[in-house]
């Protein structure tokens, strides 16, 4: 490794070792793909968000149940999780209240069809929180690793020097100390969106549960 007394940090980047610069390299494209998964499930969340209100504000408004039921089958790709957990329990109420005269049967029916759907939405909205989960737990030993090979490539160096200097030391530690700056610029984001993430789609999946009860109840009234 090459020992220069440049320190500003693209000079550093540059000097390091091919190992130190893979290992850097690798943890600039996790950066770059949790960045991009930070701003695709942050504009996600809030579209998840906008949609339970608004068809929470339709649905306790008095709306008829057949109205709402033809607006989210004829919009699908444009309704919201609660909208599709809402045409899911709807579509098999309506099936079998014509097929089987068990109250019991059919809101169990309407319960089975709506914990389906809404285990597939929150799936999709904990889609890659994952992967950020990942990055802010590994990176940082990403970065130690190659911390800790760049500091012994830059002793390795110094063994054939007679009187070892803080001049002679510092430019290659520094360097080496570049690796550990960039995982742990890779991992706090990660971690940070990840909490907060993850904590939104509990308090969503909240308000989804919450309303499958509800309207299992409506729908038990309406067998009456």
């Amino acid at each position: 490794m090459t020992v220069t007394h440049d320190l500003s940090i693209f000079s550093l980047i540059t000097q390091a070792s091919i190992l130190v610069k893979l290992v850097m390299g690798l943890l600039a494209l996790l950066s770059l793909t949790s960045w991009y998964w930070i701003f695709r499930k942050w504009f996600q969340i809030r579209a998840a968000r906008s949609k339970t209100d608004q068809f929470e504000r339709s649905f306790w408004s008095g709306s008829d149940l057949n109205i709402l039921f033809q607006g989210a089958s004829n919009g699908r790709h444009y309704t919201g999780s609660m909208e599709r957990i809402f045409e899911a329990g709807y579509r098999e109420f309506t099936k079998l209240r014509a097929k089987s005269h068990d109250p019991g049967a059919t809101i169990d029916g309407a319960r089975r069809a709506m914990r389906a759907t809404f285990q597939r939405e929150v799936d999709d909205l904990e889609a890659h929180l994952a992967f950020l989960a990942s990055v802010g737990s590994v990176s940082p030993y990403i970065g130690l690793f190659g911390t800790v090979w760049g500091i012994m490539n830059a002793f390795r160096g110094l063994s054939n020097v007679g009187t070892a200097t803080l001049t002679q030391v510092a430019p290659g530690i520094a360097e080496a100390l570049v690796a550990t700056a960039i995982g742990l610029f890779a991992a706090i984001p990660a971690v940070i969106a990840y909490n907060r993430y993850a904590h939104d789609i509990d308090r969503i999946s909240i308000r989804f549960e919450s309303f499958m009860e509800e309207f299992s109840n409506i729908l038990q009234r309406h067998l009456r």
